[in-house]
């Protein structure tokens, strides 16, 4: 349920190029999934970070446990333990390449 909450967040704001990486049957890993998405702005990949938040407040009463990133709006970390969620400008998410480090 957190997931497709989390995914309903994004999509809310038109966030784009949506990721599920299923991480559960890696052995001794931290969580069990990576959501990884891009925005076209620094606004864009904040307002995606925020929908996520209110999303799943607002429908599971559930707030992430750390956010990094909002400073500088470039990547953003949102982690709920369980699935962390990566939101990127579109050119730092091409140049960190993530889904090929952790597929």
């Amino acid at each position: 349920m957190l997931l497709k909450k989390i995914i309903e967040g994004i999509q809310m704001v038109k966030g784009k190029d949506i990721s599920v990486i299923n991480l559960k049957n890696r052995e001794n890993f931290i969580c069990d999934y990576f959501v990884i998405c891009n925005g076209d702005s620094h606004n864009q990949v904040y307002a995606i970070s925020q929908s996520i938040e209110r999303t799943t407040i607002k429908q599971l009463k559930k707030k992430p446990w750390h956010i990094e990133g909002l400073k500088k709006r470039e990547w953003i970390l949102v982690d709920y333990v369980s699935i962390v969620v990566h939101i990127f400008q579109k050119e730092v998410r091409s140049h960190y390449n993530i889904e090929i480090l952790w597929n």
